[in-house]
């Protein structure tokens, strides 16, 4: 069996163009009408000076922060998303694993106001990764998260484990990629036992829609 940790990095590497045309495009609608806005509010929120975009993708975060001002660094797992980034004119974005992260084996600079990761925490094991990016706050400084909602995604079953995603209904050709649920209890310990502890909690919804489009929450170091 496939280390679904690995597959989960093969899966963006067949999927990134496809992630670029839909990100790009506004197709989708959970991003366009509710996710992508509330990141950005929480993250000016905190008027931060410096910020690192945890799995930056096509790098739109980057340039709505560059916009407003704000030195935006970003790390990806993917050559292509990286290189996507960069030529739409973010200069400072670093290909990584999360492992190379976690264990320290990359610099990726350090002392930022705020480290944000936006639907990208989709690994099992967490612990270590959540525990680097903290050593890499300057004092004061948060961690942002903003992932599926667990009480929206769990379709009758509330426990961690993997899941796939089928990328059912948008254009392209897509790879199914596996991604690790977890309950609400599963993330607060996960950061609490990387040393931090949550001060914030979210649940970004659409006025229209009766359950919540995503969990963000806003944690800094113990």
């Amino acid at each position: 069996m496939p280390n679904p940790e690995d597959t989960v990095l093969h899966s963006w590497q067949h999927n990134a163009q496809a992630w670029i045309d839909a990100v790009r495009s506004g197709a989708i609608e959970s991003r366009r009408q509710v996710t992508d806005q509330a990141i950005l509010l929480a993250i000016l929120g905190r008027q931060p000076e410096r910020v690192l975009d945890l799995g930056c993708g096509e790098g739109w975060l980057l340039r709505a922060l560059a916009d407003r001002g704000i030195e935006a660094a970003g790390v990806d797992g993917d050559q292509t998303l990286v290189a996507a980034a960069r030529a739409a004119g973010s200069a400072q974005v670093h290909l990584a694993s999360y492992a190379q992260l976690a264990e320290g084996d990359v610099n990726v600079g350090r002392d930022y106001d705020l480290i944000c990761a936006n639907f990208a925490l989709l690994h099992q094991d967490i612990i270590a990764l959540l525990a680097a990016l903290k050593g890499l706050l300057a004092a004061g400084g948060a961690l942002v998260i903003q992932t599926l909602h667990p009480w929206s995604v769990a379709a009758g079953d509330y426990q961690d484990g993997w899941r796939e995603e089928s990328f059912a209904g948008f254009a392209g050709a897509w790879r199914p990629m596996p991604w690790y649920f977890r309950t609400l209890a599963s993330w607060l310990n996960a950061l609490d036992m990387a040393g931090l502890r949550l001060v914030s909690l979210q649940e970004p919804q659409h006025p229209q829609s009766a359950v919540p489009q995503a969990l963000l929450m806003v944690a800094e170091g113990r």
